[in-house]
């Protein structure tokens, strides 16, 4: 029997595994592999301690992923206000390789014991006794492990908090349009944008692989959904944010395939602890992405949620008890700059998009 068993190989998952493994506890890592193609992942500076206290920042330095110099940001005015990571004390950020990064931070729970069941899914949970019997299925065989504690790491469907009776709560509706695109000029900005626009905003970053990604966000009910997932329809939106645009201009962008559509609305679990579980990443809270707090709380989660389920292997639930008050206290701070963070937003008060976000 394992002491622990975590369901979802991404960040927050793979952090809470190494956490484990590294404090001696036998643990197994299931990953799904359904995480290829994610979107805008940048890993801000203030990531650094956090990989540093995972052991994984020479990983991140050494290879793969692009070095992020700053931030420009088209928000409250017309006018490009630039934040340079060169007065940052953490120093730069980085658009992420995201598949290299999951496999970076896998190879390091298995190098520090943990077991990876690679593409591998969870498909029926039961309580049994003490702990849990877990139904795996891998390449369409089915086996059974046992384990003394479920992590749900499973991102922001909570798939099996909310099956053992969580309850998550939404905040908003907010849906990312995501397009990739290969310029065919010389692209060489490697700073994150951010364009503020009358029904939401747009974000852009280049990607290690030297295409650009665009992610436009609004509200699910605002969205002309069928328009936004073509390319006519998402190039008429962004015609509105006139720097943007211009910068994919520069580059002579081409839409690679289809826009797509992806959740990126702020929520959380009404409990993230329960009788023999807990959840870490997306699965215990989500963020609105302008916050870039999604890969930082995946992290963070991970490691603080593996110590306190450590401490409660060894009788002490006390840790328990404070990592489920921590996470109310980080969301809640969260939702209160979400709120300074768009209002500091005005051009457009009248409209549906940022009427609902005013304070």
């Amino acid at each position: 029997m394992y002491d622990a068993m975590v369901l979802g190989g991404g960040p927050a998952g793979a952090a809470a595994a190494l956490t484990l493994a590294r404090a001696g506890r036998d643990v197994l890592l299931v990953d799904g592999g359904g995480g290829a193609g994610r979107v805008g992942e940048a890993l801000p500076p203030a990531a650094r301690p956090l990989l540093r206290e995972l052991g994984v920042l020479e990983r991140v330095r050494r290879v793969g992923h692009l070095r992020c110099p700053g931030n420009v940001a088209l928000w409250g005015a017309p006018v490009p206000v630039v934040h340079d990571f060169l007065l940052d004390p953490h120093g730069c950020g980085w658009h992420l390789d995201r598949a290299r990064f999951d496999r970076d931070l896998q190879a390091a729970a298995e190098q520090a014991g943990a077991r990876l069941a690679r593409a591998t899914r969870a498909v029926a949970v039961d309580k049994a006794g003490r702990g849990w019997r877990v139904r795996l299925r891998h390449a369409g065989e089915e086996r059974l492990a046992r384990s003394r504690w479920l992590i749900d790491a499973s991102g922001r469907g909570s798939v099996f908090a909310r099956r053992l009776g969580a309850v998550r709560r939404c905040d908003d509706r907010l849906l990312a349009f995501v397009a990739c695109w290969r310029p065919a000029a010389p692209d060489r900005d490697a700073r994150t944008w951010i364009e503020a626009a009358p029904d939401g905003w747009w974000y852009s970053a280049r990607s290690p692989s030297g295409a650009r990604l665009t992610a436009y966000h609004t509200d699910a009910d605002l969205a002309a959904r069928d328009a936004l997932r073509s390319a006519r329809g998402l190039l008429a939106h962004l015609a509105q944010s006139p720097h943007l645009h211009a910068l994919l201009a520069s580059c002579r962008g081409e839409i690679d395939g289809r826009p797509r559509g992806v959740d990126a609305s702020s929520g959380r679990l009404d409990r993230a602890t329960g009788d023999g579980w807990l959840a870490v990443g997306d699965a215990a809270a989500s963020f609105d992405p302008l916050s870039s707090q999604g890969l930082l709380n995946a992290l963070y989660t991970g490691l603080k949620g593996a110590e306190a389920l450590h401490r409660a292997l060894a009788g002490e639930g006390s840790g328990l008890l404070a990592y489920e008050d921590r996470l109310r206290r980080v969301y809640r701070t969260y939702l209160a700059r979400r709120t300074s963070f768009y209002a500091a937003e005005g051009r457009w008060p009248g409209r549906t998009f940022w009427r609902r976000r005013a304070p």
